[in-house]
């Protein structure tokens, strides 16, 4: 019954656990690496063609985003998650392999002009297609059993449309431990979705500290603060970009706006436009309405018992195809602009910034995290002049920030939903904040709560039958890479061919005790592909 921390160890993103327990070989997350990487991630201990299944908190990309490529080097089993979460990863896979296709295609052209090795995505639209193939949706709080002597119980985290905490209870003889993986919790009186719900029983606790050092502070006005941003940008006669993130932000910014115009909080501007420039954000909006009844809460709940779509109002304009996207920078009136990416490094937002950054009349609203090196945290740190597509663009829209709006729960709400705990755990291992901040949100776990807890480094190993660390690691920074160019399509092919050999020595011994007979035709088979392909004649 061990656990081993692969990713988001004093990181915020990539979220990855590795566990061995019931003979069994699962992961917990398998997320994609964003932004800032300063620590070196060990590698799942595993081909990933020997694991059982995965259990899936939520369909952010820094939980979810490497399913595809643990798929591509073998892994056929089933991805447990609420059905809201199978739902958006069916999107947001599909829009991540899209992407990486497209940027690959993008550098090579670049590369081959200069001599350079081929890009390589780190996986394809096959392999999305093929995981998501193999989801397995399940509503919350019922229990699952995934294998003899593991059940698992998905509870709302109240962060992201079906984001979960996940109870894990594991069952190895005489022994059972319960163990908690917190996922993202969720901010409290969020629009939308539930709050977060509080579970009672652990005895190991594996949990986020995104905001473990800071508090969000008073909750805002979200919909007067964005009245008066719409106001005084439609007064000058200009226009309002929010650079928004496609599945969660871009769904509350409806929200509030649908509110603004049914109280006509925005005078002399008649039914404004509002384009959602987003084919993912449009997927995404959809996906929100067939959840509304099991995910929203109980305010918007009660507007659509009224009849009322929290998620629509008169003049909302959905944008679909880069033609449509392109027709917005010629509509002359006054008008909302949401689009992604939410910190402006891709996709259809740089279009509207380079249309719009240069006019005083417009305004650049901010309504998440912009990480350091972004474009959207230079604009908010007062850049100047910023380069799109090649081109120096000078920045004089108004730039601002509507602050305290987060997904996540701040250092209080943290504190909440671990004193909710009516036994102390064992031990709380945390996890998904920044180098510092998961020291610092340990040490006042220790400090406060009187909590046996620490903040593992990837590769660190625990025996949870045993309550013993087998391993400590210490953490590795990375170094600083002189190329920006990933290994050659060659390179990765081969070592996709690896991964397949690998699953097949599992398989083999998978299948010792069958019958000769059996056994004697997989051999012919392995046989007559050893002398398809032997290339020592070569």
């Amino acid at each position: 019954m061990k656990i081993t921390f692969i990713g988001a160890t004093h990181e915020v993103t990539g979220s990855c656990y590795y566990l061995e327990a019931a003979g069994r070989k699962f992961l917990v997350d398998c997320g994609m690496q964003q932004g800032p990487d300063d620590f070196e991630n060990v590698e799942i201990p595993v081909n990933p063609g020997e694991l059982d299944f995965v259990l899936l908190t939520h369909a952010h990309m820094d939980h979810s985003g490497n399913l595809p490529a643990i798929y591509a080097k073998g892994f056929q089993g089933p991805v447990y998650a609420t059905e809201a979460t199978c739902h958006l990863c069916d999107i947001m896979l599909r829009d991540s392999a899209h992407i990486q296709m497209f940027e690959a295609e993008w550098r090579n052209r670049k590369a081959r002009r200069q001599g350079k090795p081929e890009f390589v995505p780190a996986y394809t639209m096959e392999d999305a297609m093929g995981v998501i193939r193999n989801f397995v949706p399940c509503p919350y709080e019922k229990v699952i059993t995934p294998a003899e002597g593991i059940s698992v119980r998905f509870v709302d985290a109240g962060h992201l449309l079906g984001s979960s905490s996940i109870e894990l209870t594991v069952t190895e003889g005489n022994t059972e431990r319960r163990i908690v993986f917190s996922g993202d919790i969720g901010n409290s009186n969020q629009p939308l979705i539930k709050d977060p719900t509080y579970l009672h029983h652990a005895d190991y606790v594996i949990m986020e500290s995104t905001y473990g050092d800071r508090s969000h502070g008073e909750r805002p006005d979200y919909v007067q603060i964005l009245s008066e941003i719409i106001q005084r940008t439609f007064d000058r006669g200009g226009n309002l970009v929010i650079p928004s993130f496609a599945v969660g932000r871009t769904q509350e910014m409806l929200y509030f706006i649908r509110q603004i115009k049914a109280e006509d909080r925005v005078k002399g501007h008649g039914n404004f436009k509002v384009y959602v420039d987003s084919p993912l954000a449009n997927e995404a909006t959809t996906i929100f309405r067939e959840h509304m009844y099991d995910c929203f809460d109980e305010e918007a709940v009660d507007l659509i018992r009224q009849g009322v779509n929290p998620l629509s109002f008169p003049g909302l304009r959905t944008s679909v195809t880069s033609d449509d996207s392109k027709a917005i920078n010629f509509d002359e009136d006054c008008k909302v602009i949401i689009s992604a990416s939410g910190m402006c490094d891709a996709g259809r937002i740089k279009h509207h910034l380079k249309h719009n950054l240069w006019n005083k009349n417009n305004t650049i609203l901010f309504v998440g995290y912009q990480a350091i090196g972004t474009l959207g945290r230079a604009l908010l740190e007062g850049a100047s002049e910023v380069k799109l597509f090649g081109e120096e663009v000078y920045v004089a829209a108004e730039i601002c920030q509507m602050r305290g709006i987060s997904g996540h729960a701040d250092v209080n709400g943290l504190l909440d939903w671990i004193g909710a705990y009516e036994e102390k755990p064992k031990k709380v291992f945390v996890t998904h904040g920044d180098d510092e901040v998961t020291e610092i949100f340990a040490r006042r776990l220790r400090e406060e709560k009187g909590l046996d807890a620490v903040a593992p480094f990837s590769g660190t190993e625990f025996d949870l039958a045993a309550d013993v660390c087998t391993y400590e690691s210490r953490g590795v920074r990375k170094a600083k890479s002189t190329s920006s160019f990933k290994a050659g399509k060659a390179a990765r092919a081969f070592e996709k061919l690896v991964a397949m050999g690998q699953r097949l020595m599992s398989v083999i011994r998978k299948n010792e005790g069958c019958p000769n007979k059996d056994l004697e035709k997989f051999s012919r088979e392995i046989q007559s592909l050893c002398d398809k392909w032997d290339r020592t004649d070569i």
